[in-house]
């Protein structure tokens, strides 16, 4: 059996909406604010340019999301070696704190949930989810760099260490 549109639309939809309450019952750090330190934490020190590029924003956006973060003393900038004129951006231990902080509250709210709205059956049905959605995530992300390539486009890993 195929899944119609119809099927992949209540999928699409319901992993939003799932992702919007976890993250409305659990997140303490802005969304965007968190998506770059998220950027940082998972791929390391990046100039504001290569942030804004995989983020898909105006470098604008970015360099003011970074100065809120900077003056929270969340992210610190350091001299790019590759470009004495450009700065990389880093994730401070307060920053990594509280991303993890989030990520902590947003596990165990889910884990809390779980627990209080599914059976046993239904649990056990739901352990196969994250395997899918990965293999369907990937294939997504193979599609979308095997499109930038041929379109001449910068990979994604690429773009990381771009000024």
């Amino acid at each position: 059996m195929v899944p119609d549109e119809d099927f992949a639309e209540q999928l699409r939809h319901a992993i939003g909406r799932f992702v919007r309450a976890t993250r409305a019952r659990a997140d303490t750090v802005p969304a965007t604010h968190a998506a770059a330190m998220g950027a940082l934490d998972r791929e390391g020190p990046q100039t504001i340019a290569g942030l804004a590029a995989g983020r898909g924003v105006k470098h604008q956006s970015m360099s003011r999301t970074i100065g809120e973060l900077e003056a929270l003393g969340l992210v610190g900038r350091a001299p790019n070696p590759a470009d004495g004129r450009a700065f990389l951006i880093t994730i401070t231990p307060a920053g990594a704190a509280a991303l993890e902080a989030d990520r902590a509250s947003r596990r165990h709210w889910v884990a809390d949930a779980i627990a209080a709205e599914l059976t046993a059956d239904e649990r056990r049905i739901l352990l196969a989810v994250p395997g899918l959605l990965n293999r369907l995530s990937a294939a997504g992300e193979a599609s979308r760099l095997s499109a930038a390539g041929e379109a001449g486009g910068v990979s994604v890993a690429g773009e990381a260490g771009q000024g």
